[in-house]
């Protein structure tokens, strides 16, 4: 609930702090003396659109803070923790400046937030019930929401959410699958003939690169086998190394017995050199004879080489991408082949998911029929003793078109209000005059009071132009929405402001050039005086006091 509201330097307050208790607070004062610039106040913290005239004359800067002390779990503290803005046990302190050139800043528990933000928070705390007013119960895209908390529809509700999530996703499987066919139709012969292309020439991974090397290999091939020459020559050739160092080793192998162990180093050194000598015959003999240093090998490699480039450029990937490309072509080819089958399951997929919706809307509409009755009965009650008997309220269930379903069902609830005899029902704020709308809406929050996530309700001047018993009538449903929710009311009716737990009176003070507004807290002999001027007008009374001090009494 809402437990303080300060106010700085807004139009005429200039500083005002007022702290707000559970039940029914009833605000009176004189006509002008500045009740309106307390709801000013509280909606300009809820987020409402800041305006400079709103800032005090003479003053640089406006603010409001508005404190709210939730029970854990309220909508209101779970958006907010969301974003980091409040822990647990803490009050909720919305914050709002606005400064004389128009501009204005927000906070929440004193961390910078949009004004955005702060609606937002404001749904879920604040619900503003007055002659003006467009939000909570005059805007129809509300009106779903309260009808199925009124009938206790949440299973339902959850049921179609989530069948309409699956039959989306149905849906954009089945539009996605199509698209893709027809795309890979479309370039069908294109694909075709790009892989047979690919699948001919078989490029592998690298393969490039190594060819690229073997080229380097190959074009070099005449000086590479002339050094290979000059090798074998110098090391198998007439009386080249391995002829001489076998006859070194058997001049050696001739003395050897007669030296003892003196030789036997220079002879090992001697055999082993022979045995590197005759390795790198063998390694010689290899690549003299190999079959990738033939003449015709380097027409092949740069034939294959240029083949793959080409290939990779017409396509406009890297070379080593084109065995991935082969691949994803098949694939693609693979879709369409495969593709219609793929799509006619999807579409019966998409066809049970529908079907499946179509059945928790049809559940959902029975349970809101049925609640509709409950409502429109609950609130014909409700309308007779506020002066509203020739008014016929209606919750009018109209099933949508398919392409308009969505997670809230197949059709648009929305209240509906004829004001006369014989009239057809139309919106509640284009039908209803000012005050029968705000008494239309009181009767509505009664029949709601159980269900709204917005614990604080504000009605502004609803018993507007009644008196007597409709004016009782009036206080007695604040009084008894008061008891689930707190309420807070703009009055002007003393049987009204009778039944408040708390009586706020707003005065103006001051001469022409200064003028200010002051709200003060009334207690047993200031309330009796307040309810007596509001019974007496500008001259009280002995008789209005009695009237007064009689009325509070019935309230005791």
């Amino acid at each position: 609930m809402l437990s303080r509201l300060s106010i700085r330097e807004l139009v005429l307050i200039e500083r005002l702090d007022l702290d707000f208790g559970p039940g029914l607070t009833v605000l009176t004062g004189e006509t002008g003396a500045g009740k309106s610039i307390l709801l000013d106040a509280l909606g300009l913290a809820l987020g409402a659109r800041a305006e400079g005239r709103l800032v005090r004359g003479g003053a640089r800067q406006a603010q409001v803070v508005a404190a709210f002390d939730l029970e854990a779990g309220h909508p209101a503290l779970n958006l907010a923790a969301s974003q980091d803005l409040v822990e647990p046990g803490e009050l909720l302190l919305l914050k709002r400046w606005v400064t004389a050139e128009g501009r204005s800043r927000a906070s929440v528990n004193d961390r910078p937030v949009s004004a955005g933000l702060l609606r937002s928070l404001g749904d879920f705390l604040v619900e503003i019930q007055g002659q003006f007013d467009q939000r909570g119960l005059l805007d129809w895209r509300n009106h779903s929401g309260f009808l199925d908390a009124f009938g206790r529809a949440g299973p339902q509700v959850t049921a179609v959410r989530g069948a309409y999530r699956e039959w989306r996703a149905a849906r954009d499987s089945v539009s996605a699958a199509a698209d893709r066919l027809a795309r890979a139709r479309e370039q069908e012969e294109n694909l075709r003939h790009a892989l047979e292309e690919l699948t001919a020439l078989d490029p592998q991974t690298e393969e490039v690169a190594r060819l690229a090397e073997e080229r380097q290999l190959l074009m070099h091939r005449s000086a590479i086998l002339n050094a290979l020459g000059e090798v074998e020559q110098g090391l198998f050739g007439s009386g080249r190394a391995e002829n001489l160092t076998v006859r070194s080793l058997r001049a050696l192998e001739r003395v050897a017995e007669k030296a003892g162990e003196r030789l036997d180093p220079l002879l090992q050194t001697l055999e082993r050199a022979l045995g590197e000598l005759e390795e790198a015959g063998r390694l010689l003999a290899g690549l003299t004879a190999d079959s990738d240093l033939e003449p015709d090998r380097l027409a092949e490699v740069e034939d294959r080489f240029f083949a793959l480039k080409d290939l990779a450029r017409k396509h406009g990937v890297e070379p080593d991408n084109l065995p991935a490309l082969m691949r994803d072509l098949a694939r693609r080819l693979e879709v369409l082949e495969n593709g219609t089958a793929k799509l006619s399951a999807l579409e019966e997929t998409a066809e049970a998911a529908e079907a499946a919706f179509r059945e928790t809307c049809r559940t959902l509409s029975v349970r809101r029929q049925a609640a509709a009755a409950e409502f429109d009965a609950a609130v014909a009650v409700e309308l007779a003793p506020l002066r509203l008997e020739h008014a016929r309220f209606v919750t009018d269930l109209a099933g949508l078109p398919p392409e308009d379903w969505g997670a809230g069902g197949a059709e648009r609830v929305q209240f509906l209000i004829a004001a006369n005899p014989g009239a057809e029902p139309g919106p509640l704020a284009k039908i209803a005059s000012g005050g029968e709308l705000a008494r239309l809406l009181l009767a509505l929050g009664v029949v709601l009071s159980r269900q709204s996530a917005a614990r604080t309700l504000v009605f502004d001047e609803v018993d507007a132009g009644i008196g007597g018993a409709t004016a009782a009538a009036v206080g007695e449903r604040l009084e008894r929405l008061a008891g689930d929710s707190q309420v807070l009311v703009v009055t002007h009716s003393p049987q009204v402001a009778a039944r408040g737990r708390q009586h706020l009176q707003v005065s103006k003070s001051g001469c022409n050039r200064v003028v200010r507004t002051a709200v003060a807290s009334l207690e047993t002999k200031a309330r009796e005086e307040e309810i007596a001027r509001m019974l007496a007008g500008t001259e009280v009374t002995p008789e209005a006091r009695r009237a007064a001090a009689k009325l509070l009494e019935s309230q005791a």
